[in-house]
């Protein structure tokens, strides 16, 4: 596209966030240039500057720069990935260099493959991230399958096994976003249960959950490794639902929907740790909330911060809220930008 537009938002396009009606307009264009165009006045509403995250209206008219051409078609041969996927993998990208490659991973796609799942995983998936680079990128870390949020990615082994390293030694900051049942007491703290694989491949899974040990019983359970997640409400509706920063200071499988759980306030739309716990405080878990709130995982990977392992500059990565999460605060009338970006930072 060439030359700078003046756009109006039209009447069926509703009220919505300015980097999600741009998205729309524009598929081709990443989340992190999006921010850069605000935060440089290029994008403006009305004349004025504006937010990523400012909601605009039917009406309003929106500078548009210079934007890069949509990409190529996607081939249909690409590693035998259909076009819809290739698609939807690439238009999960925050941000990506020679170096790195940052996803906003959606909820239903797991990080790597399992029994007949094929190649519809983010793993499977890299040949449609390679971006004319000869080699597909590597996972560095990874997500449950229906956690949301940010994913990294490496274009290189050096890179990677830096960046696992920066993981592996806590050099990297990972704060995630949750909906649980009730309200903490205190309202902030940190659980420091260890945890331990279920035993048993019973037909509700329990082989695949991580039950939570004391920490003065950790002798007693050689196979449980510490685990340590401090956590923060955000915001909180009467005694029924909590919006929580959790950040995971070690990296367990299922750390912080155990953990969450076995306090008494489990993630909302967790069945596997939802029922871990028949009482919490609050009106029960997720009573009287419903629908797709209950259904779906109210967990998300809402950002990472590190020093970049090629040009050493400390980067923060943050991923919009998925869509069901989105109309779950919506209907709640939460907004992302109502609460601190890192709520422990004052606390370290």
């Amino acid at each position: 596209m060439s030359g700078v537009k003046q756009l109006t938002v039209s009447a069926d396009e509703g009220e919505q966030r300015l980097d999600r009606w741009f998205k729309r307009r524009f598929p081709q264009v990443t989340q992190g240039a999006i921010e850069k165009m605000c935060r440089t006045g290029q994008v403006r509403v009305d004349g004025a500057r504006a937010r990523a995250s400012d909601r605009v209206t039917p009406g309003q008219v929106i500078r548009v720069p210079p934007l890069p051409d949509a990409p190529a078609p996607v081939r249909e041969d690409l590693g035998g990935i259909s076009p819809a996927d290739a698609r939807m993998i690439q238009a999960a990208v925050l941000w990506k260099d020679e170096h790195i490659i940052v996803l906003n991973k959606p909820p239903g796609l797991p990080s790597q493959g399992g029994s007949g799942q094929g190649n519809r995983h983010v793993d499977g998936l890299t040949e449609a991230l390679k971006f004319g680079y000869k080699d597909r990128p590597k996972l560095v870390h990874r997500l449950d399958k229906d956690t949301s949020g940010v994913l990294l990615l490496a274009r290189t082994d050096r890179v990677a096994r830096a960046l696992s390293e920066a993981l592996r030694h806590r050099a990297a900051r990972k704060i995630y976003w949750a909906l649980v049942a009730g309200v903490p007491n205190p309202r902030q703290g940190s659980i420091k249960y260890g945890l331990v694989k279920a035993p048993g491949h019973g037909r509700g899974g329990e082989g695949e959950k991580m039950l939570c040990i004391h920490p003065a019983k950790m002798a007693d359970h050689p196979d449980a490794k510490r685990a340590h997640t401090d956590y923060f409400t955000l915001w909180f509706l009467g005694t029924r639902l909590s919006w929580m920063a959790l950040e995971p200071v070690t990296g367990r499988t299922h750390q912080l929907r155990a953990h969450m759980a076995e306090i008494g306030h489990p993630i909302l739309g967790d069945g596997k740790y939802g029922s871990m716990q028949s009482e919490n405080q609050g009106d029960g878990w997720g009573a009287g909330i419903g629908g797709e709130v209950s259904r779906k995982l109210h967990l998300h990977a809402r950002q990472i911060t590190l020093e970049h392992p090629i040009t050493k500059a400390v980067m923060t990565w943050v991923a919009p809220l998925p869509e069901h999460m989105a109309r779950t605060w919506k209907m709640l009338d939460w907004k992302e930008d109502d609460v601190p970006a890192d709520p422990f930072e004052a606390i370290r």
